[in-house]
C-alpha cells in the first residue's frame, strides 16, 4: 500500500476514535473525512502539524466544532474562548476577552477566560499580565448578581494561579487610568495599570474591541482561540491577506509556547 493510502487509513482511524462517543452517520463521517477544517484538526491531533488557521471561508462554529471534537480541550483550562490583542496608536498593547465565543460565561468560565488570556498576552508580548475583571462596579461600589459573578471569578482565578496579578471587580477607568485607579481602588495592585481586560460577557467584549478599533484607531489581532489542546485559530470570513499572515504568526507563537509550557503561569488543580 502506498504512503498516501496508508496516511488516509491512519487519519480515518483517528477521526473514528475522536467521534467514538457520539458517532455520526456513515454519510456524515465521509463528509467530515474530506472536510478541510476537520483534516486540519486531525493533523493537529496526530502532531503532524503544530498549528492551523481556518475560517476564511467557513463560519466560526465549523472551526470550533472541529477543534472541540477532534483536538479536545486544554485540561488546564476547560473553556474554549477567544481574545484580541489590541495595539493602540501609541504602541501600547492590551488583551480583550472574551470577544467571540462565550455569550454569558459563568464565574468558573470567566476565571478560565482570565487565565487563558493572561497566557496569550504573555506569549505574544512577553509582558507581564495585569488582569482586570471588568464590571460596572469597582470594589463594592454596587451590588448586583452580575457584580457578584465577577467577584467569584476573580477569587477563582486567584486560587488557581497564585502568582497571577488579577483583581476585580473594576470599572474600565479604574482598571487603566492610574489616577482613577488610585482613587477608586487604592489597595489594588492591578487598578490603573491593567493590560488584560476581561469583560463580563460577549456583548461587552465584542462591542469594546470594535469600539477601540474603529474609534480609537487600534489594530485588533484575532480572534485568538484559547482553551483547545492545540492551536487552531479562526479567521473572519471578511479577512485580508494581512489578517491571515498575522493570525498565522500568532498561531506559530502559540505552538512554540505549547512546546515550552514552563514559560507560562500554571493553574493549580481545581
Amino acid at each position: 500500500m502506498c504512503a498516501v493510502a496508508l496516511g488516509r487509513v491512519r487519519y480515518r482511524a483517528v477521526l473514528n476514535e475522536a467521534l467514538r462517543q457520539n458517532p455520526p452517520s456513515s454519510a456524515r463521517f465521509e463528509a467530515l473525512a474530506h472536510d478541510a477544517v476537520w483534516i486540519a484538526a486531525l493533523l493537529l491531533r496526530t502532531g503532524d502539524v503544530d498549528a492551523a488557521v481556518a475560517g476564511a471561508a467557513r463560519p466560526t462554529a465549523d472551526v470550533l466544532r472541529a477543534g472541540i471534537r477532534v483536538i479536545g480541550l486544554d485540561p488546564d483550562i476547560g473553556t474554549v474562548s477567544s481574545c484580541f490583542l489590541m495595539v493602540l496608536p501609541d504602541g501600547s498593547q492590551f488583551a480583550y476577552a472574551d470577544c467571540a465565543v462565550v455569550p454569558e460565561p459563568d464565574a468558573n468560565q470567566l476565571a478560565d477566560i482570565a487565565i487563558a488570556t493572561s497566557r496569550s498576552f504573555h506569549s505574544l508580548t512577553e509582558l507581564e499580565p495585569s488582569v482586570a475583571m471588568l464590571s460596572f462596579s469597582t470594589a463594592g461600589s454596587a451590588s448586583h448578581a452580575n457584580v457578584a459573578k465577577v467577584r467569584l471569578a476573580t477569587e477563582a482565578a486567584r486560587e488557581r494561579v497564585r502568582d497571577l496579578a488579577v483583581d476585580g471587580e473594576l470599572q474600565l477607568d479604574a482598571a487603566v487610568v492610574p489616577a482613577v485607579g488610585r482613587r477608586k481602588a487604592p489597595r489594588s495592585s492591578v487598578a490603573g495599570q491593567a493590560n488584560v481586560l476581561i469583560f463580563p460577557n460577549l456583548d461587552a467584549g465584542n462591542i469594546a474591541y470594535k469600539t477601540t478599533e474603529r474609534f480609537g484607531g487600534a489594530a485588533a489581532i484575532g480572534p485568538i482561540v484559547q482553551g483547545l489542546a492545540a492551536p487552531l485559530n479562526d479567521l473572519s470570513r471578511g479577512c485580508s491577506v494581512a489578517d491571515i499572515v498575522g493570525l498565522a504568526t500568532v498561531s506559530a507563537v502559540q505552538a512554540r509556547q505549547r512546546r515550552r509550557p514552563e514559560l507560562l503561569p500554571t493553574a493549580e488543580a481545581r
